[in-house]
């Protein structure tokens, strides 16, 4: 974990960090969402920042925990096939499970809305906390609960996609290597 702290450190030094949450705030934010944070992601919170001025995403940096970016609330699909995703208002349920397990392309197999317009819901609002948005419509996402927890997903119009697809067995796709990855200027979807 040392080692993990010393690159998130790196990465983001103090005069773009906004102030840690403290560890009983940190508690009381994961009761309420009935879950607990994954590593490194965890610690980050509490040691290093809750929340960035600077650093990925490339709009804005990262969120503080629970927060959403500002084109949340109202985007337009710039695919004329995707529907809108989900409802910007709608509360985010973190501790239900995310509920995908590998790359969804909607918007080339979304022909019946009773069958996917849930499936959509879900993915943008259950199971994960926001990390930031590169752009309206495209969202860093970690995931928190279900298979795919302590990835990093790629939300946009049409699609979604955990990052840095690697064999199993190889690390990667989790925040700390997303982090790395941007602060070495590996691009996002290099995988080494």
């Amino acid at each position: 974990m040392e080692d993990a702290m010393a690159v998130l450190r790196e990465a983001f030094p103090a005069e773009v960090c906004h102030r840690p949450l403290d560890r009983e705030e940190l508690r009381v934010w994961e009761r309420k969402q009935g879950v607990v944070l994954p590593e490194p992601y965890r610690t980050f919170l509490t040691e290093i920042a809750n929340g960035t001025e600077d650093g990925p995403p490339d709009e804005g940096g990262l969120l503080p925990l629970g927060e959403k970016p500002d084109s949340w609330a109202d985007w337009e699909a710039h695919c004329w096939m995707s529907p809108k995703p989900f409802d910007g208002a709608a509360l985010r349920l973190p501790g239900q499970p995310f509920p995908l397990e590998k790359e969804w392309q909607w918007e080339y197999d979304y022909c019946d809305h009773t069958c996917h317009s849930p499936l959509l819901h879900q993915t943008y609002q259950h199971g994960s906390v926001l990390l930031g948005s590169d752009s309206p419509g495209e969202y860093w996402t970690l995931v928190v609960a279900g298979p795919q927890r302590g990835r990093v997903w790629w939300l946009r119009d049409g699609c979604a996609a955990p990052y840095a697809d690697r064999p199993s067995g190889q690390p990667g796709g989790d925040f700390l290597h997303w982090v790395r990855d941007w602060h070495v200027g590996q691009g996002w979807w290099r995988a080494e």
